[in-house]
């Protein structure tokens, strides 16, 4: 029996869609501009490639799976590597190779299927992998935030009264009204800056469209992208799976996983070529999904042509950039915990049992060394955070026995 939530979604009319888009890109407007701005990238080029990118993987996975691309913050700290060492053109042949990583697990996958998955990422490491995607997010939510609480704090309970008390449709634009609540009382305080909407032309190419880089191809830059790049393949899966649950669909089986990594590496790989940074399965926008049980992928699409006109519609973009960073940072909050939630969830809906000792120790241990920021140096090479505990839980749950030894239980 389908639920009511589904169908709602699945009847949507043609206004409700759009405007349930254009609000997906709200959520993912935090992320994808931030993470290009945090590592010296063009923002306009950030919005520009998530949009073709999405429409790239909707083409790929032949429309069925609700998904926005959108810039990922555990490629933050290599791109600033990379560039610092080797310039924007090095940079974009390291996310060329992050695209090839996701070509080859997608290769992988068809010609052996997807059973090896459960063996290399079980739930005892997809779990805490979500998890601390979410967890690594929450001090870029409270940051944000604390710029000012006051603002903050009113979008995240405007949000929080749509999404418990809103009745019909309205419910389903809690991020949308939370923002413009929050920004109408920043602009009453003073605390919007409107000069740059005023000084922006209305149309402007993205910067590092009119100004073209060309990938210059070396191995080192790769290598320094490649830990992430395992990463964020994990993070996919995780996504796929959760907006499956969402969907009541079994997207893993049709289109088939080896499908949605395809359309994320052509994705990343196309984004590469108009400088952009990697664009991949969307956290921010599956917290949204989730919270709004909208699951229409020509919803998502909507959101992909929308990021795309405001790309290069100069006013639209500036109005986006005056949006406080406290705004954003209280819709963050709900939908960082959100994901958080989710690898909890996932933990519990597949029963992992923690009975057993080598569960606490995987789980353990990838949480310990995901928010205590871990680093461990190999000459060029840099495993940090997530990915190194990405790479620990795996190594972890391939070695040690899937079994632990007990002792019987006495005799009542």
């Amino acid at each position: 029996m389908k639920s009511s939530s589904k169908s709602v979604s699945e009847n949507l009319n043609p206004l409700t869609k759009t405007v349930v888009g254009v609000q997906f890109l709200f959520v993912a407007f935090g992320a994808t501009v931030l993470v290009p701005i945090l590592a010296g990238l063009d923002p306009a080029t950030a919005l520009f490639s998530a949009g073709i990118g999405t429409l790239i993987f909707h083409l790929v996975t032949k429309g069925m799976v609700p998904i926005f691309l959108g810039s990922s913050f555990a490629y933050i700290a290599p791109i600033i590597l990379s560039s610092q060492k080797w310039g924007l053109s090095g940079t974009l042949t390291a996310f060329i190779g992050v695209s090839l990583v996701y070509f080859v697990v997608s290769a992988v996958i068809k010609w052996r299927g997807t059973g090896f998955l459960n063996k290399v990422f079980p739930s005892v490491v997809v779990g805490p992998t979500i998890m601390l995607i979410g967890f690594s997010l929450a001090p870029t939510a409270v940051n944000m935030a604390s710029s000012d609480w006051l603002i903050a704090i009113i979008s995240l309970v405007v949000a929080i009264i749509v999404m418990t008390f809103g009745k019909g449709l309205f419910k389903l634009f809690p991020v949308m009204v939370g923002i413009f609540a929050s920004y109408i009382v920043a602009a009453c305080l003073g605390k919007v800056d409107f000069t740059t909407i005023q000084n922006a032309p209305w149309f402007a190419l993205p910067k590092n469209i009119a100004e073209y880089h060309l990938p210059s191809f070396k191995w080192q830059p790769f290598l320094c992208m490649l830990p992430i790049a395992f990463a964020s393949i994990i993070e996919h899966v995780g996504d796929i799976y959760v907006i499956g649950n969402v969907a009541k669909k079994d997207f893993i089986k049709n289109p088939g996983l080896h499908r949605t990594l395809l359309g994320d590496g052509l994705a990343i790989l196309a984004g590469a070529f108009v400088g952009g940074p990697p664009v991949t399965t969307y956290s921010e926008v599956t917290g949204a999904v989730q919270i709004t049980r909208v699951t229409n992928p020509q919803v998502l699409r909507i959101t992909a042509i929308t990021a795309i006109l405001f790309s290069v519609v100069g006013k639209l973009n500036a109005f986006l950039q005056s949006i406080p960073s406290a705004v954003l940072g209280g819709i963050m909050i709900i939908l960082f915990g959100s994901i958080a939630s989710v690898g909890m969830r996932s933990i519990v809906e597949n029963k992992v049992n923690f009975e057993e000792s080598r569960n606490i120790l995987i789980a353990g241990v990838m949480i310990v060394l995901g928010i205590g920021g871990a680093v461990i140096n190999a000459g060029s090479l840099t495993l940090s955070g997530l990915a190194l505990s990405c790479l620990v839980g795996i190594l972890l749950n391939l070695l040690l026995p899937s079994k632990t030894t007990e002792k019987p239980e006495k005799e009542s």
